[in-house]
């Protein structure tokens, strides 16, 4: 299990930044009318931040050279 939290630990930073940024991108701006698919609930913006987070910091990982042969 530590492995695996070293192995995808850029992941896992991406996905609680996201998280919290979605859910601060709510809670500041959000929607009123309530007909806006992602911000118009706070665990559909925690959501897409957490994917978005994760997605972002996953493009920074160095790949091991040995795992190319």
């Amino acid at each position: 299990m530590k492995k695996l939290i070293v192995k995808y630990k850029l992941e896992l930073i991406g996905i609680v930044f996201g998280s919290f940024a979605g859910w601060c991108y709510w809670f500041f701006v959000g929607c009123a009318s309530g007909t806006c698919a992602i911000t118009s609930s706070p665990i559909n913006s925690s959501i897409y931040g957490a994917v978005m987070g994760g997605v972002l910091l996953s493009t920074f990982k160095k790949e091991n050279k040995e795992n190319n042969k």
